[in-house]
Formats: structure tokens, sequence, C-alpha cells
């Protein structure tokens, strides 16, 4: 996975994106008390978040895979679709290709959210179909910049962008250029989408479309021969993906996920991971590989949200431990959890012994979720020489998560923690009785600092002594 990752970040893509752009937006809060006027929860609202959703998703996944995008939709000529092509543009994202459309809602999604539940989402929106005047117009635009694309997404989420006329037109203009379309569809009828290079449904949406049809592998490989399709992806949630391709080859690829917290934007990560891959020149099959940890980390965070190739990377190496962390990954948990007391420490671990494991039973004994800071192998050289560590970074993280006292390890590459703790805003830090006295590192970014005595005559360097002692007396 790290030479596919490391191919994305040495290309420089380029990606034609069309479809319906969405505002997401999001009240949070909390709910102690129902309403005296009707049997529903009263949201105390603490925080409003404005994201960008639909097609939009899409593109910002592309960008934080380090892609240029060039959308092509439209919007209304209101106050929410100005904030969002704001957005959009604070992401670098060509909104050239954008038309405000008068008389036309721009689609918002607004959702209450209470302790990490959805209570209500209440829609804004027109579903009619783009006439084909605009269609033409968005078309106009795209031939003009087609010769600087590598790839060409349509994302349809059935709000009226991805007409009959449009779609058919941009697989026949992409095609004369050689360039590959992929299509995450809407709707019942797929005719309008024949001759892409792969499309991108989920269970449900192919049942939909192939409604004769029981066994997904039959439905499949009749929307392969059907519309003349190279290939056809279909995501089935738990059950992970499903490749179709000529000559009724079927390959089955498992979930990498370990936990579905919120699958809202799960197939725009998919469309974003297979669009950067194979533009990239990714083979099909790694292709889907790279889409699958992607939505695996994807479904574990609230709302629509973006995939870094770093989180990537860490889940593909820490995939079998759902405690060890990346920085973004962590923050992101540690939002959701703001109500409960967060205790951080940090060190080296290196060969694991009594002394860390009281250490670290008492420091979480002093709030609700115990994170450890970690040092890399290279933090840990600078720190304690090259001999050191016994035990590489992956090693003393498997150990340390295997500690029911900890809840989660994140590793930091930096001679201190000061900014890991920065960044993740813990409660409570704690360090080693051996730092009574001396200046602590982080200690004005936490409420508290607790210092816990360590066990005497045990320590790491003590551990290796002892061991060489016994080797050379032998």
């Amino acid at each position: 996975m790290q030479r596919v990752i490391q191919k994305i970040q040495n290309s420089s893509i380029s990606v034609a994106l069309f479809g319906d752009v969405m505002l997401d937006h999001y009240l949070i809060g909390n709910s102690e008390r129902i309403s005296p006027e009707a049997p529903i929860p009263i949201v105390d609202i603490e925080k409003e978040e404005w994201r960008i959703g639909g097609a939009g998703n899409v593109a910002t996944n592309l960008r934080t895979f380090g892609a240029s995008v060039s959308l092509f939709s439209i919007v209304g000529k209101d106050s929410e679709g100005e904030r969002l092509l704001s957005l959009l543009r604070d992401l670098d994202i060509d909104t050239s290709g954008v038309e405000q459309i008068s008389n036309r809602k721009t689609t918002t999604k607004s959702r209450v959210i209470s302790k990490h539940q959805q209570i209500v989402r209440f829609d804004i929106e027109d579903r009619e179909e783009i006439t084909d005047e605009v269609a033409n117009s968005l078309l106009e635009k795209f031939q003009k910049e087609l010769s600087s694309f590598d790839i060409v997404l349509i994302s349809d989420y059935g709000k009226g962008v991805v007409s009959q006329y449009l779609s058919r037109k941009v697989v026949e203009i992409s095609k004369s250029r050689n360039l590959k379309v992929l299509i995450d569809p809407k709707g019942k009828d797929y005719s309008k989408y024949r001759g892409a290079y792969l499309i991108k449904p989920n269970r449900k949406e192919a049942k939909e479309a192939i409604p004769n049809f029981n066994l997904i592998d039959d439905i499949g490989l009749e929307l392969l021969n059907r519309y003349q399709f190279e290939k056809v992806v279909i995501t089935l949630s738990e059950d992970g993906i499903k490749l179709f391709e000529e000559d009724r080859n079927v390959e089955h690829f498992p979930t990498e996920a370990k936990e579905i917290f919120d699958v809202t934007g799960a197939g725009d990560t998919v469309l974003a991971s297979l669009g950067v891959t194979i533009a990239s020149g990714i083979d099909i099959r790694d292709s889907i590989r790279f889409a699958n940890l992607a939505s695996a980390i994807a479904i574990g965070k609230v709302g629509t949200s973006t995939v870094s190739l770093e989180e990537i990377n860490h889940f593909y190496r820490y995939r079998s431990s759902s405690k060890i962390q990346s920085w973004q990954g962590l923050k992101e948990i540690l939002d959701r959890e703001r109500d409960k007391k967060i205790v951080f420490t940090n060190g080296c671990f290196d060969i694991l012994h009594v002394g860390h494991v009281k250490y670290l039973e008492e420091a979480k004994s002093l709030g609700d979720i115990l994170i450890v800071g970690l040092n890399s192998d290279s933090s840990v050289r600078r720190l304690k020489g090259e001999k050191r560590p016994i035990n590489n970074e992956t090693d003393r993280a498997y150990i340390l998560a295997g500690l029911q006292a900890v809840d989660y390890i994140v590793i930091f590459e930096e001679d201190t923690p000061y900014r890991l703790i920065e960044y993740l805003k813990p409660d409570i830090l704690v360090k080693g009785g051996d730092y009574r006295g001396k200046e602590i590192v982080g200690a004005d970014l936490v409420d508290e600092v607790k210092l816990i005595e360590f066990v005497k005559e045990k320590s790491t360097s003590k551990t290796i002594e002892k061991i060489l002692s016994f080797y050379y007396d032998v």
C-alpha cells in the first residue's frame, strides 16, 4: 500500500468532476429535556458547522489526496449558494464550471445531532433536471479545458445536474479523448451512463437498476454487459467490494472497516479513491484495496468527511488494532468525547516492564480516556542513542495496545510531545515523579498536571543492563 500511496503523491492528477453539489449543515448540541409541546427532545445547540456535501464531498476528498479539481455543477443564486462556492474556493477547487441559477434553491441538508446521534434532518432542494441549454454551457467549459484532465468523474445524487443529455455527452466527449469516466450512479436507468469506463453503485442501487436478478454476481455481470461498462464495482457495506470485468470475471475484496459509525459520504470517498488511483496508473485491484481502506476510515467519522493519505497509510500499518490511531483520527475521536476526562502521557516504552504497567494503570485512574504518546524510532534514537530502541515503534505500539489501561496510542516524531498535546487538547498531563521540580513540556496546555512515582529499580535501562550482565556472565 505504501507503493500505491507514493505513486499518488508523485502524480500530478487533474480531475474533471460533474455532479450535484450540496451544503451540509450541522447543528450540534446536547439533549437532556423533553419538550412540553410534543414528545420530542430539546437540543441545546452548542456548535454550528457548514460542510461541502454531495459531489462537493468527492471534490474535497480528491483535494485531500493531492489532486487538482475542476467542478462542473449548478447552485442557486442564494446565500447558501454563495456559502458553498466560498467553501469550495477555500480548498482551491476550481468553480469556474459552476453556474448560479436564478429561481433555483441550493441543495442544503441540515442535521441536528445530540451526543453523536442524529435527531432529525431537514432538506431544502430542487430536483428538476437542468435544461439542455444549461448542460451545453457546462459542456462548453469542460471542452475548453479537456486537454488538461487526466480523468473524469460523475457523482450523480439525483438532484438534476446529471441529466440524460449531459451524462451521455460527457461520456462521448471523454471517450473521444481516451479519458476514462468513473460514475457513482443514481436512479434505475443506467442507459444514460452507457459506455463509461467504470460504474460504482452500492448493493441497493445495483438491485434497483437490475430488479429481475437476485444474486449480486448476476446483477454485476448484467450491468457490465447491458450497458457496455469496462468495469463494474459494487460496494457492499460490511461485506466489502466486488469487481466485475469482461469474461465474467468476479473478484471480492473484504471490508477493512472495524466499526461503522456513520456511512454518510462513504461512497464519495470510494469514488474519489478510485479516481485518483486509476488516474495515477494504478491497477484496478490495488485501486479497490486503496478505496476499501479509505472507506473504512470514512465510516468511522461523523458526517461527510475527508480521508488523508497519511491516515490510510497509518490505518494499513495498524489496522489490526483500533487503539493505534493517527493524529487526525484520534483528534476526531476525542472531539466526540469531550464530555469525558482525557488523560495524556508519553514515553518510549521500549521494553515494557511492571513499572510501566503500574504507571499506566495509575494514569488511567485519573480520568476516563488514557492516551499514550509514543516516541517514534527516530525520536528515540535522538533521545537515547543510536542503539535504541530495542523494539521498533510498530512492536511497541502493539504491546501497549494489549494493556487494558491504555485506550489509544499515537506516535509522534518530535523530541517532545508539545505539538501533539496542543493538537489533541487533553485535560490532564501525567509525568513520572522524576519530573518533580522540573519544567514539564505541555504543562501550559492542560488543565492539570499529575506526577506519578515510578516503581523503584524498574526501568528499561536497568532491564537492558541486566540482560547484558547475564549474557556476559555466561
